[in-house]
C-alpha cells in the first residue's frame, strides 16, 4: 500500500460515489478500477473498468456504496486525488482532481506528472 497510514489514497464526492454504485449495479461488477497508461499529448491518461474480482495488490477505497481500486502501479499517482462525476448541457463525465499532475492537455484528457514520481522504475 502506498500513502499515508490511515488515509485513502483518493477520495469520491457525493456525486461519484453516487455514479460509480449506479454502474456497479447495473454491470454488476465490484467496482471500478482506476489507473494510468502511457499516451496522449501530454504523456499519460487515466484509465477506468469493470472489474469482476479484486486484485489483492490493489488499493481498495469505498464509500457509499461505491468501490473503486487502484492499480499497483498508479497508486503513487493518484495519491491525493478527488475524483467527482459532473454533468452539465455538453457532457458528463468523471474527473480526477489530482494534484500530481503538472501539466494537461487542451482537451483535458491527458496529463503530466511531476518527474520524481516515476524517478527510479
Amino acid at each position: 500500500m502506498f500513502g499515508i497510514p490511515g488515509k485513502q489514497a483518493v477520495t469520491m464526492t457525493p456525486a461519484a460515489s453516487a455514479q460509480i454504485a449506479k454502474l456497479m449495479k447495473q454491470d454488476g461488477s465490484k467496482g471500478l478500477r482506476i489507473g494510468v497508461k502511457k499516451g496522449g499529448c501530454a504523456g499519460m491518461e487515466y484509465t477506468m473498468e469493470y472489474v469482476s474480482e479484486i486484485d489483492p495488490m490493489d488499493e481498495v477505497v469505498e464509500q457509499d456504496g461505491a468501490r473503486v481500486m487502484i492499480a499497483p502501479m498508479a497508486q503513487m499517482f493518484l495519491f491525493g486525488t478527488e475524483i467527482d462525476y459532473e454533468v452539465s448541457l455538453l457532457e458528463s463525465g468523471f474527473k480526477f482532481r489530482n494534484p500530481n499532475v503538472v501539466d494537461a492537455c487542451g482537451c483535458g484528457e491527458s496529463i503530466k506528472f511531476d518527474e520524481s514520481l516515476s524517478a527510479g522504475k
